[in-house]
């Protein structure tokens, strides 16, 4: 099984291109912070971010999403992974809680990503929601604290840059087929030139 990230700054549009790629057919993992942050919100919980247990029940439903059964399509495309929410812990100035110790030492030992990892850049902007209260500047640092972690990993960065979404969720497509040795879609055009970093 090949699993694929996305990863970036908050707002910079990963859950958008993951959805275009899930509607395009391809298998793909949802992303789990927001989906807490939610969930302890419906419970009265304001900034469930700041929770103590918050990382660590991040990386548990990471972990129960990638071994869901149904989960198993050879190709997936995963909005996050356990390196994302060890960010999140750096960035936050916190230590990585039991459980995303044991997740980001279970995936790394067994390889459970590929080493191409989508990097989406910010767009500019960001669009506050309940569960996304950063602002721009605040966003581009963590960002920076993704990227650092990917790399000191031994991922290897392939930058989405800002562009309207078809043009993002094709470049990341291309990239994704070539990766997997299927043939590209003459649908989508030539794609852009590889953006590794």
């Amino acid at each position: 099984m090949r699993r694929f990230v996305l990863t970036g700054a908050p707002g910079a549009g990963k859950t958008t291109i993951v959805d275009e790629l899930r509607r395009r057919g391809w298998a793909v993992v949802a992303e789990a912070a927001t989906d807490i942050i939610t969930a302890q919100q419906a419970r009265g919980v304001a900034a469930p971010w700041q929770e103590a247990g918050f990382v660590d029940a991040v990386a548990r439903l990471q972990r129960e999403r990638r071994e869901a059964p149904g989960a198993y399509a050879s190709v997936q495309v995963h909005d996050r992974s356990p390196l994302c929410t060890l960010a999140l812990a750096r960035y936050q100035g916190r230590l990585a809680g039991r459980v995303l110790v044991e997740e980001v030492e279970r995936v790394l030992r067994d390889g459970t990503y590929q080493r191409e990892v989508f990097l989406v850049q910010p767009l500019g902007f960001v669009t506050a929601t309940a569960a996304r209260r950063i602002g721009y500047a605040e966003s581009l640092a963590f960002a920076r604290v993704h990227e650092e972690v990917y790399r000191a990993h031994g991922h290897r960065l392939v930058v989405v840059p800002p562009a309207p979404v078809r043009t993002r969720v094709a470049l990341v497509e291309a990239h994704l087929r070539r990766f997997v040795g299927l043939p590209s879609d003459p649908a989508e055009g030539v794609p852009d030139p590889i953006y590794l970093t």
